[in-house]
């Protein structure tokens, strides 16, 4: 039966099915430059699933619409959510990427399908043993030169998920005030030296679980060890400007990614990628650092039995909440836009869906962690009822940009 149903007609059988709620299998994403941090769940003995030659696992994307750009050995499909449809003992997967190309409005909300013809962000954990290189991803300016679009970015590190910290729990954001473009062009130009020592010239900052930053294109980063949840744009753009990390060398080719071919040997062209009056704020913290804010006062959401929290909200691109529903409580949550969601603690039911966290999960196994909830879902209400008399349900929401319920706040 399943075979012989068109796209349509399985993408409204499955939003039917889930009452404006689909279901989504997990996406997980190899990078070769990177050592697994080993907290996303995945069993041990799946990390390379994908070969040794594609490097770790170290990322699982979230209610995404955008293939990975892991250069020619990129397997079809990498990084792409697929929805899941079960009738008996059948099943079948379909893209989300079809789904809203299917569904529109529907899905989505007819504001996001209106002006962007798709859904225009995803989330991530990414999950590495180490620190990432300094690197930048562009703007859209320079992002379109090569055919993307430009990609601010924000992170979270979730307690869940962070039972160790990895080798390096820092984050370098971009340079230190006072800082040349000189400075950074001579770093650049040894980047094929050995160390190019690029990080010497940034200020690295510890990372507390439980807060979050937000990192808006043409800022260098080089994000540290902690287990990362991670809203952006719908893009995979960047460059790598550190040429070494830890014992690692990062290959040239990941200097000139993403830069027109005309500009390649151009070390101007990599400046010029570069925000310089935000990389270099003094006041970077009080304007990108981000701790949880309560959606309503915490005494009257307590009362009703959970709690909302903005997690990411510095940005009109995307926005994230983590919601807690308190143990042996039923709730109907309402927010104003379409959603993906990944579950991070408990279990429960939400709608007609079972929802549960699993402790591991086997490399191409289905699970009940992740969902992407249609606007019109949203708008009328999910409801979730937690059954445990002692452990919260948490999950970590993300919604596509200018969300109706959010203000943005300095």
């Amino acid at each position: 039966m399943m075979a012989s149903l068109s796209l349509s007609t399985l993408c409204a059988l499955a939003l039917e099915q889930g009452q404006g709620i689909l279901r989504l299998a997990p996406a997980w994403v190899p990078r070769v430059f990177c050592i697994p941090g080993r907290r996303i769940k995945l069993h041990p003995d799946d990390y390379y699933a994908l070969g040794s030659n594609r490097g770790g696992i170290d990322e699982r994307w979230f209610s995404s619409t955008t293939p990975a750009d892991n250069g020619p050995l990129t397997s079809p499909n990498e990084g792409l959510s697929f929805a899941v449809f079960e009738d008996g003992e059948t099943s079948a997967q379909f893209l989300l990427r079809d789904a809203v190309q299917e569904l529109q409005g529907q899905l989505i909300g007819d504001r996001l399908w209106a002006q962007y013809r798709a859904w225009p962000i995803y989330s991530k954990f990414f999950d590495n043993l180490g620190a990432l290189p300094h690197h930048v991803h562009h703007d859209d300016d320079h992002a379109a030169r090569v055919g993307q679009h430009g990609k601010p970015e924000a992170y979270f590190f979730p307690p869940q998920v962070n039972n160790h910290g990895g080798d390096f729990p820092f984050t370098f954001f971009g340079l230190e005030p006072g800082t040349t473009r000189a400075q950074v062009k001579d770093c650049l130009m040894n980047f094929t030296r050995g160390d190019n020592k690029i990080t010497n010239l940034s200020r690295a900052f510890r990372l507390e679980p439980g807060t979050g930053w937000f990192v808006p294109p043409g800022v260098l980063h080089a994000p540290g060890s902690l287990c990362t949840y991670e809203p952006q744009r719908a893009s995979d753009v960047f460059a790598m400007y550190q040429s070494l990390v830890g014992n690692q060398i990062i290959p040239e080719e990941l200097l000139w990614k993403d830069t027109p071919p005309e500009y390649v040997g151009d070390f101007d062209y990599l400046l010029e990628v570069l925000d310089w009056e935000i990389n270099t704020d003094p006041h970077f913290v009080q304007h990108y650092f981000m701790r949880p804010r309560p959606v309503r006062p915490m005494e009257e959401m307590v009362e009703e039995g959970h709690i909302d929290q903005w997690i990411v909200y510095r940005s009109a691109d995307f926005s994230a909440k983590e919601l807690t529903i308190l143990p042996g409580r039923t709730v109907t949550i309402r927010d104003s836009a379409a959603y993906g969601l990944i579950m991070m603690q408990g279990h429960g039911v939400m709608g007609v869906w079972d929802i549960e966290t699993p402790a591991l999960i086997r490399f191409g196994q289905l699970t009940h962690d992740e969902y992407f909830v249609s606007e019109a879902a949203a708008r009328a209400g999910v409801t979730i009822t937690n059954p445990s008399a002692t452990d919260p349900i948490v999950m970590l929401k993300h919604f596509g940009p200018g969300n109706p319920d959010l203000v943005i706040e300095g």
